[in-house]
């Protein structure tokens, strides 16, 4: 009676908004500071002072039909050359306006991405570095392409060789997320640079270019050196970006997608991201954010916060016992369960409270993510169940 497809995603929702909405029920049960949910990538940290003041002075100054009014399909211009403005400046690529397309957030610029490039119909083929966030098989299923998944070394950065194996006639794209979610890696300049090689031969041997797509909700979010922008590695970029975590205003739902003036048919390319923005709806981003985040493109992230929160956390479960990734960026521990089935790990957890996701919608098993993003007294208050749950493991295996 209804499209088949679409009542599976309904029904069966992903595994991190599942836990999510457990967690919501489960506090009005026990108390929400009886719960410790670091299911969702839902910042905490305060926005920049900038953002605050900006919409509170739009607000004030600004006709409500000119600040609460439809936009131009693409963004507002002035919006779009703003961003160009900003890339142009801060990593000395030459964009322009016209290659800029304000959406809602990072998802709606992956969606309008993958429907611009992959061929309806022809099984074109998306290789992604495994762990890699569960909604990304989404998005490329539904543009009528084949997600594929392939390893990543033992740091969960990038194996050009396992990428070079996995390329095939049907290659289309090369997905990159940096800082990862889940593991918090962050891709080097130099294995960036050899990427950009490796396609660039790809490409050449192939006569059609594969396109490099890079998701960048969280490139504010290091703890070391910024990461190289990968527009200035390879030709063939686009990036998807979302404000969402680096102004901490996630439900705002506020991005874009730049298209590289380096890519191959750069102007029809983005020409078809805006043809994919008009079929699925995503024109005219909402347009108080647009002018708010305007002036506000380069405010300083919480980046201290987080580090504060991933010191602590790391600190006091590896003192415990766990092992973890330390992450170079995000707000994501990648942490190794205590068995062999992440979920199984998970549902144990459930009885000390501590809601943690299972790493197997991410592509990888026997992991767990643990969204750090949250109250420092929320991980403070954790410890102790993760203590329990650690020394539960440990009484099973005495007996």
């Amino acid at each position: 009676m209804f499209n088949r497809k679409m009542l599976r995603l309904g029904e069966e929702r992903s595994a991190i908004r599942e836990l999510y909405e457990y967690g919501l029920a489960r506090k009005k049960i026990v108390g929400e500071e009886n719960v410790f949910d670091f299911s969702i990538g839902n910042p905490s940290a305060p926005p920049p002072a900038c953002l605050t003041e900006t919409l509170r002075r739009l607000i004030d100054e600004v006709p409500p039909e000119l600040l609460h009014g439809y936009t131009s399909a693409p963004g507002a211009y002035d919006v779009r050359e703003a961003v160009a403005n900003y890339i142009r400046t801060q990593f000395g690529v030459p964009m322009s306006a016209t290659l800029v397309y304000m959406t809602c957030g990072a998802s709606a610029s992956l969606m309008c991405t993958f429907q611009a490039i992959l061929s309806e119909g022809e099984g074109e083929e998306v290789l992604v570095p495994a762990p890699f966030f569960p909604e990304y098989s989404v998005f490329v299923a539904q543009a009528g392409g084949v997600l594929v998944p392939v390893p990543t070394d033992a740091r969960f950065h990038l194996d050009l060789a396992a990428i070079a194996r996995a390329i095939t006639p049907k290659t289309r794209v090369v997905l990159l997320n940096s800082p990862n979610n889940p593991t918090g890696a962050v891709y080097a300049k130099e294995e960036l640079a050899a990427l950009g090689q490796l396609l660039r031969k790809a490409s050449a041997e192939r006569r059609s270019p594969i396109f490099l797509v890079a998701d960048e909700p969280y490139r504010e979010l290091t703890y070391g050196e910024a990461p190289v922008y990968p527009m200035s590695v390879y030709e063939n970029t686009v990036v998807c970006y979302s404000f969402s975590k680096s102004m901490t205003l996630a439900g705002e739902r506020i991005g874009y997608v730049a298209v590289s003036p380096r890519c191959e048919g750069a102007d029809e390319l983005f020409s078809a991201v805006c043809g994919a923005g008009r079929a699925l709806g995503f024109v005219c981003a909402p347009a108080l954010f647009q002018k708010t985040v305007k002036h506000c493109l380069g405010a300083p992230a919480p980046v201290e916060v987080y580090r504060a929160n991933r010191d602590l956390l790391y600190a006091s479960l590896s003192d415990m016992g766990y092992t973890c990734s330390v992450p170079e960026g995000a707000f994501y521990l990648f942490m190794q369960a205590l068995e062999p089935d992440a979920r199984a790990f998970c549902e144990r957890a459930k009885a000390f409270e501590l809601l943690l996701v299972p790493s197997d919608s991410f592509g990888v098993g026997g992991y767990v993510r643990i969204s750090y993003c949250v109250a420092r007294s929320v991980i403070e208050r954790s410890l102790p169940a993760f203590r329990a749950l650690m020394e539960s493991y440990r009484g099973a295996r005495k007996n």
